[in-house]
């Protein structure tokens, strides 16, 4: 099952309900309701990267808001991804403002819950997609607007995602 972001959201106070479980194509499926919260930093255990391993994106975005020190480990596999996804997260982070630290196979953030002086910076997505819309999700939350290299990803894995983003109120603009 690939539910550790699920999982490890709840483990930071995400308030997410979880309804009408069900099958669809033989993988569990569901409906979820979230709402606002207070995220508080944590340590993923690296024996959840396997169900997780294309979400620490989005996840290393949402630690960025978050009390406290989010430790996510045994990421390995990140570096021989389509890039070195884990090096391409902490530039990402750093160049937006957030206190990390990369080690060869972790990632360490320390949150800022007020969002005050994150973002302003320019990501290089290396042409991944995860990476893209992360970091476009980030500038929905940051003091200052957040740019990603290239966005031509998305439109491959995601077609919706600008249109979904721009209702719940991104201003989003290319170049």
């Amino acid at each position: 099952a690939r539910t550790g972001l699920i999982t490890t959201l709840l483990e930071m106070g995400g308030d997410i309900e979880i309804m009408n479980e069900r099958l669809s194509g033989g993988e569990a499926i569901a409906d979820l309701r979230v709402r606002s919260s207070q995220l508080k930093g944590v340590t993923v255990p690296g024996e959840r990267s396997a169900s997780m391993i294309d979400e620490y994106p989005v996840l290393s975005v949402a630690a960025s808001f978050a009390t406290g020190e989010t430790i996510m480990e045994d990421l390995a596999e990140l570096r021989v991804k389509e890039s070195d996804r884990l090096a391409a997260v902490a530039r990402g982070l750093e160049a937006n403002g957030v206190d990390c630290e990369e080690g060869s196979d972790w990632l360490k953030v320390r949150g800022r819950p007020d969002g005050k002086g994150l973002g302003g910076g320019t990501v290089e997505t290396h042409l991944d997609h995860r990476i893209a819309m992360s970091f476009l999700v980030m500038g929905m939350a940051s003091e200052k607007p957040v740019t990603v290299d290239d966005i031509s990803a998305i439109a491959t894995s995601f077609p919706e995602f600008v249109g979904l983003m721009q209702g719940l109120g991104a201003e989003m603009s290319q170049r």
